[in-house]
């Protein structure tokens, strides 16, 4: 009954997406005032009940009800828990219905809490968010029904992808669509202005949160899937370019340029056009991977799905919200008024810039992802990788982060008086330095340029600090710092990793040492051993660094049962200025292992730099929370002080 129950949730919920959609845009037109009253109720109930269907398909997974047919093909009574749990969204029907389940609950949410905007626009927003929420609830119950039943039921499942058994599975893919639902926030709210004619600073307030709350998400997603990548996959990368991840990284690039839009719109009341525009496109992303990871054009280990009928399905969605929104914004262009002016010097010309260069680099990788999916249409393969994206985003990602160092320095909307601009000159001569020194040291010019600016930019991230009382320093200003110091971090990982990394493929037999990098690795042994749905071969390593302690390190190479598949579990060692990294291969004809060791330089400044740039998007948002909170408490005092004089 619970598959049952959930299944009854689900169409409930899309009844009420269909109704929140009517009554809003009746409301719109003066045609349904009791209709209009019903919209936040509807939408709040309408996020309970997704919430209810997605709680009933976690509840079947962890019972592993065979009888329905999403468990058996993704789940085995053998698995840990943990994996029972987490495998609820490990597939593509379990994925999409965490997708409508949190853009539920983001309707919801901003339905009980927003009070910012004119009532007619909150209605449009929540029709519009409706809207696409009723396209999602469409495919589930058409194309990806997540509760259907089988009879009989099998004996067994058939298992999880043994490369999804991993922590990372409970963490990961939640984050992304936390940030891709986020994005449709933004893009009914951007809907909603277009349909009211009202952008001003009063919807970018409204907005910014919801961009913030995405952006971090997504940050934080693609910084553990890269770092999850790293590990399982044992080929020692930690961005490789597949379709898929950089379906991940376009919803990103466009968030942030909406982030600083919409933060020039509330503050300024300038970039109207850019942060409607950027709502729309940054959602279009969102779409686009969708329909990569779910149509079956592509061979990945990041794909969900191999129906064709269901990449037909997302794809008409993709035309419908994005044509429809794009044709709305063309229509509505003239009148979105062009908002304050301001300097081609100023702060907010450095923030177009900023957002000019961000496009750029989204569309560079756009065309390197759809490009070799459109030539194999034509009957011709092509492979696109770093050595397009490297240097094509360079070009434009090198002058982004210069205007980077310089930009909060400027002044809003005037021209900045040199003098203060000075303070600019220590950091830009510190990433010339830096590059100078890394070109010296063996590094290319690519990654001399990423770890000298990366320098560079975390010495500018402070400049803001300087003349303030750090004490009243708003906290928006802390994340904006911990942001760009966190960018420079990263970008140091990424040239050192590329610049410096050591490698070592060999063959290598029991108490065999072999060197890579400073280090001295040893072969102890190679055991079986067995695991709770798996048996695996796993090497005990020795490794030791320039003369230290020795470290005990292992590898195995896992062969699974159920699906069967085998997999390599990379054995890491971290130390402040880098990890190594060993996998285990196969045994040869002459009784030797293969090992593939790396040294890898700094490297894990990549992920801290990632997670540095969330933290300070999370302070950033606490921020403007904290801000508004005090506005509405302010507010509040004043209408109460006029009661009582009033009386």
């Amino acid at each position: 009954m619970i598959a049952e129950f959930g299944l009854a949730a689900l169409w409930m919920a899309a009844a009420l997406a269909a109704l929140q959609m009517i009554a809003g845009l009746l409301a719109l037109r003066s045609e349904g005032a009791v209709l209009g009253a019903a919209v936040r109720p509807v939408a709040v109930v309408q996020g309970l009940l997704a919430l209810s269907a997605f709680i009933a398909l976690i509840a079947v997974f962890c019972r592993t009800d065979l009888s329905v047919a999403l468990v058996a093909a993704n789940s085995h009574s053998l698995k840990p828990f943990l994996y029972k749990f987490a495998g609820a969204w490990g597939n593509h029907e379990g994925s999409m219905l965490l997708w409508v389940t949190v853009m539920g609950l983001a309707g919801g949410s901003v339905a009980l809490v927003e009070r910012r905007l004119p009532e007619r626009t909150m209605l449009a927003t929540l029709a519009a968010q409706a809207f696409v929420s009723l396209g999602f609830y469409a495919f589930l119950l058409i194309a990806s029904n997540p509760f259907a039943r089988l009879d009989p039921a099998p004996p067994e499942g058939q298992g999880l992808n043994p490369l999804l058994q991993d922590p990372g599975l409970a963490f990961h893919p939640p984050t992304l669509y936390f940030g891709y639902v986020g994005l449709s926030v933004a893009f009914s709210f951007a809907v909603g202005a277009l349909l009211t004619r009202e952008v001003g600073p009063a919807l970018a307030k409204a907005m910014r949160p919801w961009v913030l709350g995405a952006w971090i998400f997504l940050t934080l997603g693609i910084t553990a899937g890269s770092y999850w990548a790293y590990y399982e996959l044992g080929w020692g990368g930690w961005w490789f370019w597949d379709p898929v991840e950089n379906a991940s990284l376009m919803p990103w690039l466009a968030a942030t340029a909406l982030l600083h839009s919409a933060s020039v719109l509330a503050a300024r009341n300038a970039l109207r056009a850019w942060t409607i525009m950027l709502g729309v496109v940054a959602f279009s992303m969102s779409m686009i991977g969708t329909f990569l990871v779910r149509s079956g054009i592509l061979t990945s280990v990041h794909a969900f799905a191999v129906d064709p009928t269901r990449g037909s399905f997302i794809l008409g969605l993709l035309a419908l919200y994005i044509g429809g929104a794009l044709l709305l914004f063309a229509l509505r262009a003239g009148t979105v008024t062009e908002g304050e002016r301001f300097a081609a010097t100023s702060r907010e010309a450095g923030l177009v810039i900023n957002n000019v260069m961000l496009s750029c680099v989204l569309g560079i990788v756009l065309v390197g992802t759809l490009y070799p999916l459109v030539a194999e249409a034509f009957g011709a393969k092509v492979s696109v990788g770093p050595p397009y994206f490297d240097p094509m985003g360079a070009v434009f990602v090198v002058p982004m982060l210069l205007v980077l160092m310089v930009g909060p320095l400027l002044r809003w909307r005037r021209a900045p008086e040199p003098r203060k601009l000075r303070p600019a000159l220590l950091p830009l001569a510190i990433a010339a330095i830096g590059v100078i020194g890394a070109a010296l040291a063996g590094a290319g010019l690519l990654p001399a340029l990423g770890i000298g600016l990366g320098i560079g930019v975390a010495a500018a991230s402070v400049l803001p600090l300087l003349g303030r009382n750090l004490r009243r320093t708003p906290l928006a200003t802390w994340g904006m710092i911990a942001a760009h110091f966190g960018v420079g971090v990263a970008l140091v990982g990424m040239g050192s990793d590329s610049a410096f990394t050591a490698e070592k493929l060999l063959a290598a037999r029991t108490g065999e040492t072999v060197a890579v990098g400073p280090w001295q690795v040893k072969l102890l042994s190679v055991e079986p051993v067995a695991g709770p749905n798996y048996t695996a071969l796993e090497a005990a390593l020795a490794a030791r660094y320039d003369g230290g302690p020795v470290h005990a390190i292992a590898s195995q190479a896992r062969s699974f049962w159920s699906p069967p598949q085998q997999t390599s579990e990379s054995a890491l060692l971290t130390r402040w200025n880098g990890q190594l990294y060993a996998v285990l291969g196969d045994q040869t004809e002459d009784g030797r292992w293969q090992l593939r060791l790396w040294w890898k330089p700094f490297v894990i400044l990549i992920w801290l730099g990632g997670v540095l740039i969330a933290l300070g998007g999370v302070l950033a948002l606490l921020g403007h929370l904290a801000s508004d909170l005090r506005r509405v408490v302010a507010r509040g005092k004043i209408s109460y002080r006029r009661e009582r004089q009033g009386r």
